[in-house]
């Protein structure tokens, strides 16, 4: 029993030197979990004494002056320097024990306390009461959700906590150490859920809402640069769109086109991008709505000019996927929303012969692409993809054309045995090409 009740102290200990590291420090943005054989390597490499821990870990000076030993056991176990911390992998199972426990015990206190205050005469004390609890539950949470991102009692009690007092620096504090928790799980669930709560609790009363929607939006490219196909950030990415500007959107456009230009196979940054595009052709659905006017010019052209890069990168890129389905959501909205609208009747005979004009060019360059993706036997798959993505995208804009256009791209396209290059490339779903092409 003594020997467990040792155990614990020294854990509890550990918690306590953490949690006064990240107070000590309120500018940490990295966390990692390292091996006691890379302290020694990380200290040279950072210019740190062997014998000056308190160059190696941020320590509170009182407990500095109090004891070496302490001082000696926080260097073996974490490392804290340039805003970063390491802790030692050794200590992980403690410290997370022992923050659970002094968190659930914490709450337990808190909710009793709550309990309390509701009886007459003891309002004031529980009030008092209330503040040191939650001060120590926000200290133990921060310290449980560094070891344990997915505890989702600790996220919930920072949610009550926070909603309670309504600070906007709070609310920023909420951001900081969710940054800090997915700068070691960048797929964590529940942090990216969390900054959406924060992002909503604030975005009618921040001055600088903006600001916080940019760096989001910062934040996640950073991320996706380091953790590849991260579904989680660019969903997140995504939900932000709604809160944006058209300015943003429109900035968001151009910022995202380079990244995207370098990671061709990544899906999620064109699927943000699609999303984007639809954030234009709503708000400028409701502007036509309300001026009862056709087709803004900078929406097709910036349809075009989509189509265009796309067209790049197919023809530099070959056999990449995510480009060919960002164009099929290219066309269905060309074909959806300019080619429905310019036949209906509703505009006047020139803009309808001009949309005509634009849609025989379109259908030309689709032709083209397909031309020029012929079928060549080479080691690594890529002609024989791109082969198959571009007749697979011709049979499926096929079947979303009006029947004279359908005509008219065939006839483009005359010259070319689909169903010999659909069997050649894809045999698999022969069986599938042929019913769309019957």
């Amino acid at each position: 029993m003594s020997a467990d009740s040792n155990s614990y102290g020294n854990a509890t200990d550990l918690l306590h030197q953490l949690e006064d590291i990240l107070e000590s420090d309120a500018l940490i943005d990295e966390l990692g979990f390292i091996h006691p054989s890379q302290f020694s390597l990380l200290n040279e490499e950072s210019g740190i004494s062997a014998n000056l821990s308190d160059e190696a870990v941020h320590l509170s000076a009182d407990r500095i002056a109090g004891s070496d030993e302490y001082s000696k056991q926080e260097r073996l176990y974490f490392w804290n320097r340039d805003h970063k911390l390491g802790i030692s992998t050794d200590v992980l199972l403690p410290l997370y024990k022992a923050a659970k426990h002094e968190f659930m015990t914490t709450f337990k206190q808190y909710k009793m306390c709550g309990n309390q205050s509701d009886k007459v005469g003891l309002c004031l004390r529980a009030t008092a009461s209330d503040d040191h609890l939650e001060s120590i539950l926000l200290r133990h949470s921060r310290s449980l959700l560094l070891l344990s991102c997915d505890f989702m009692t600790a996220w919930n009690c920072r949610k009550l906590l926070v909603s309670k007092k309504k600070q906007v620096s709070m609310f920023v504090d909420e951001l900081q150490l969710s940054e800090l928790v997915l700068s070691y799980s960048a797929k964590s669930e529940q942090a990216w859920n969390h900054r959406r709560w924060v992002i909503k609790s604030i975005s009618a009363n921040c001055s600088n809402f903006k600001e916080i929607l940019a760096k989001e939006s910062e934040l996640v490219a950073k991320i996706a640069e380091r953790s590849k196909m991260n579904y989680r950030a660019w969903n997140h990415r995504c939900w932000l769109i709604s809160y944006m500007t058209k300015e943003q959107v429109l900035s968001e456009m151009r910022k995202s086109r380079s990244w995207a230009a370098l990671h061709v196979s990544d899906n999620s940054c064109f699927h943000y991008r699609r999303r984007l595009l639809q954030k234009i052709m709503e708000d400028q659905s409701c502007a036509e709505e309300t001026a009862s006017c056709g087709h803004n010019a900078d929406i097709v052209q910036a349809m075009k000019d989509e189509l265009e890069w796309n067209e790049t990168l197919i023809k530099r890129y070959v056999g990449r996927e995510a480009l060919w389905l960002h164009r099929r959501f290219l066309s269905s909205c060309w074909i959806n929303s300019f080619l429905t609208d310019s036949n209906d009747g509703s505009y006047h005979s020139k803009e309808a012969t001009n949309m005509y004009h634009d849609f025989s060019t379109f259908l030309q360059k689709e032709s083209s692409l397909l031309h020029a993706s012929t079928f060549v036997d080479d080691d690594y798959g890529d002609f024989q993809a791109q082969a198959t993505h571009s007749a697979s995208y011709i049979l499926w804009l096929k079947v979303q054309l009006p029947k004279p256009l359908e005509n008219e791209l065939l006839e483009k396209i005359k010259d070319v045995d689909l169903k010999t290059l659909l069997d050649k490339t894809c045999p698999e779903r022969s069986s599938l090409f042929n019913y769309f092409m019957s």
